[in-house]
């Protein structure tokens, strides 16, 4: 019988991390043919998160709560997960109960026809705020452009994968995991399944447009080098056209010599080529940063406790 392990980060979830959880464990005896487990991260959430899924773990053998020792991200606390469970097929979905477990069984119905390695869940209408549904374009329309993304699949936090899939994304142990990253280099056989996304009931999205900058610079970053190139094809076209715009003067001063030297445009040329050149040193230095970290050995994540069934082995960790 095939195990699914669902795996949930969690974060300021105390109030709808048990209505989810019942979810799943109200819907999969509708799936005789699957056993299951559930995994569920606290990414070092503030308020009483980690004593509410202590608390389902010791009351439910199928259920492991894993507490990050800080707070690392949606991304790393799904790594971390992945660690920790053991299923055929891994499906991720979020704390919130927007994402709707009792349909799961699309998902798992769309990797049975084996015409597809990862089944990820479409929505017809986001119940996400206005800012959200923004940022979500946004990161699309990048990772189109940066991760070469098919432009008619729409990426999204609830999935279905293959264990091949998890596995191979283990191999990445660097910081700064990027899960679209991860599974777009993993496989291109990514299907989407139509699920009805659900509003939120209970507080509001814990990304800001700092943590949605800073996980499109994770993904970037660590999957592409366009980034760089893009830069360099700038810099080439700003010194072009810097170099087009000297000739036009020298031509200007040799036909009418009464023409002054504008001192504005001077200057502005000087801030449009400074502000390139910090720009693009910016970036390179981002790489390089980052870089840095990883041979640095900086940390995915780290666990400061796990509460679960006795025996359950971990697969690794960072």
């Amino acid at each position: 019988m095939p195990l699914v392990s669902f795996v949930i980060p969690c974060y300021r979830s105390q109030d709808t991390i048990t209505g989810v959880v019942d979810e799943i464990r109200g819907t999969m005896p509708g799936l005789p043919e699957y056993d299951y487990e559930i995994v569920l991260v606290n990414d070092s959430s503030p308020d009483s998160t980690f004593e509410v899924i202590s608390a389902l773990a010791e009351s439910d053998s199928r259920i492991t709560a894993v507490d990050l020792a800080k707070n690392f991200g949606q991304h790393a606390a799904l790594m971390a997960g992945f660690h920790y469970c053991s299923g055929d097929i891994v499906v991720c979905l979020d704390d919130d109960g927007q994402t709707p477990a009792d349909e799961v069984g699309k998902l798992l119905g769309r990797l049975e026809r084996d015409d597809c390695d990862v089944a990820m869940a479409s929505y017809e209408h986001k119940q996400h705020s206005a800012f959200r549904n923004f940022g979500t374009k946004v990161n699309n329309l990048m990772t189109e452009i940066m991760l070469g993304k098919p432009k008619d699949l729409t990426t999204t936090s609830y999935f279905a994968m293959k264990r091949f899939i998890v596995d191979e994304m283990l191999n990445y142990t660097h910081c700064y995991p990027y899960l679209d990253g991860l599974l777009l280099r993993s496989t291109r056989r990514i299907c989407t399944v139509p699920v009805q996304h659900r509003a939120r009931t209970v507080g509001s999205s814990g990304y800001t447009l700092g943590k949605l900058f800073s996980l499109w610079m994770d993904g970037f970053t660590a999957f592409s080098v366009k980034p760089l190139r893009l830069a360099s094809v700038f810099g080439a076209l700003t010194a072009l056209a810097g170099f087009i715009y000297a000739v036009v003067i020298v031509i200007r001063h040799f036909i009418d010599s009464t023409v002054p030297i504008g001192w504005s445009s001077t200057m502005a040329l000087q801030l449009v080529l400074g502000g390139i050149i910090l720009l693009v040193l910016g970036l390179a230095g981002e790489y390089i940063g980052r870089i840095y970290m990883c041979i640095n050995a900086a940390p995915q994540y780290v666990v400061r406790q796990v509460k679960g069934p006795a025996g359950h082995e971990s697969r690794g960790g960072q």
